[in-house]
C-alpha cells in the first residue's frame, strides 16, 4: 500500500502558473497515493479555479472570499483535509514545478525520528540553484548580512541567514527554516503545531511556523534527492512586497526575542538596508521607508 499525501496550493491570480504546477504532481507523485490537492484560492480574477476545476485530479477548491494573505488560505486548505488520512501535507505556491519522483524522497525523510518538515532542492528554471535554505536569525546574522551583504555573507561559514554556499546544497541536512514555496510537512506537526500565523499576511509565515515546529522538537530537513523547479515572486522587484518582506522578519525577530533583542535587530536590518538603498535599489527605498514609518506597517494584500 502506497503512502498517502495531500497537496495544498495557494492561489491568487496565478492562472499563468497553475496549469503546469498541477500537470507536475502526477509524476512528482510517483510512489505515493495523492488523495487530495485543495487550491486554496484568494479570489482570484483571472480564471486560476476554472484551471483547478478541469485538471485530472483529485482537485478540490476553497475559496477565501478575498485576497487574505498566504497563511489564512494554507489554513483553509488544510481545514478542507481529513489529517488522519494522510501521512503528510504538501503546501506548495502555484509557481512550482515537480521533477518526477520529487515527492517519495521527502516523505522518506519523515519516517527519522524528530523531522517534521521536509524540503527539496529548489532550482530556477534555466535549472541553476536557487538558493532556499535559511539559518536560524540573529542578531549578528542581520549585522553581517548588513556589512557584507546577504550573498556573501551566507558563502562565509555560518555568518550570514540565507545558505548560498552551492556545496551546502549537496549534501542532506538539518536548517532553521526554508522557503515556504514548497514545504511537505507530516500530519502530526500540522497538528501539533497548530494554524499558520495569519497576521504576517504573507512573508515570515514559513519562518514562523517552521521556528514553532522546532520550539516542540521537530527538524525541517532538506533532501537533495527531491527536486523542484520554482520560477520564483517578485518581491525582489516589487518594493510593495520587498518592504513587506522587511517590515515582517522584523517583527517576528521581535516577538520571539523580546523588545531589546529586537531593538538591534532592527538596526541591523535597517543598517543594512539604509547601505544597499543608498546604492540605488529601490526596493531597499522601500524597505528603510516601512521600517521608519511602523504606523503605516502594511496589513492588507492587494484586492
Amino acid at each position: 500500500m502506497l503512502p498517502r499525501i495531500a497537496v495544498v496550493i495557494v492561489t491568487y491570480n496565478s492562472a499563468d502558473v497553475l496549469e503546469g504546477c498541477l500537470a507536475s504532481l502526477a509524476a512528482g507523485a510517483a510512489g505515493v497515493e495523492l488523495t487530495d490537492v485543495v487550491v486554496a484560492d484568494n479570489a482570484s480574477k483571472d480564471g486560476s479555479t476554472a484551471i483547478a476545476d478541469r485538471a485530472d485530479l483529485p482537485v478540490k477548491v476553497v475559496q477565501l472570499g478575498r485576497n487574505a494573505g498566504y497563511a489564512a488560505a494554507i489554513n483553509a486548505g488544510l481545514a478542507a483535509l481529513d489529517l488522519d488520512d494522510v501521512a503528510a501535507v504538501y503546501v506548495l505556491n502555484p509557481d512550482c514545478r515537480l521533477r518526477p519522483g520529487a515527492v517519495a524522497p521527502l516523505l522518506a525523510c519523515l519516517d527519522e525520528p524528530g523531522r517534521g518538515i521536509a524540503v527539496p532542492h529548489m532550482v530556477n528554471p534555466d535549472g541553476s540553484l536557487q538558493p532556499s535554505l535559511r539559518r536560524a536569525p540573529t542578531v549578528g546574522r542581520a549585522v553581517a548580512e548588513a556589512v557584507l551583504g546577504g550573498d556573501r555573507a551566507g558563502r562565509l561559514g555560518t555568518l550570514g541567514e540565507l545558505v548560498t554556499d552551492p556545496r551546502a546544497y549537496a549534501r542532506a541536512g538539518a536548517y532553521a527554516w526554508a522557503t515556504g514555496a514548497a514545504l511537505l510537512i507530516s500530519s502530526r506537526v500540522v497538528r501539533e503545531v497548530g494554524a499558520w500565523d495569519e497576521s504576517f499576511l504573507l512573508y515570515s509565515e514559513e519562518t514562523d511556523f517552521c521556528l514553532r515546529a522546532a520550539d516542540l522538537g521537530w527538524s525541517t530537513w532538506y533532501e537533495p534527492a527531491s527536486v523542484i523547479e520554482h520560477i520564483g515572486g517578485d518581491s525582489g522587484v516589487n518594493p510593495v512586497l520587498a518592504a513587506l518582506l522587511v517590515v515582517n522578519k522584523v517583527r517576528l525577530y521581535r516577538r520571539r526575542h523580546g523588545p531589546v533583542a529586537g531593538a538591534a535587530y532592527y538596526l541591523a536590518v535597517l543598517a543594512g538596508e539604509a547601505v544597499r538603498a543608498l546604492a540605488g535599489r529601490p526596493t531597499s527605498r522601500a524597505s528603510v521607508t516601512a521600517l521608519l514609518r511602523p504606523s503605516r506597517r502594511m496589513t492588507a494584500l492587494p484586492r
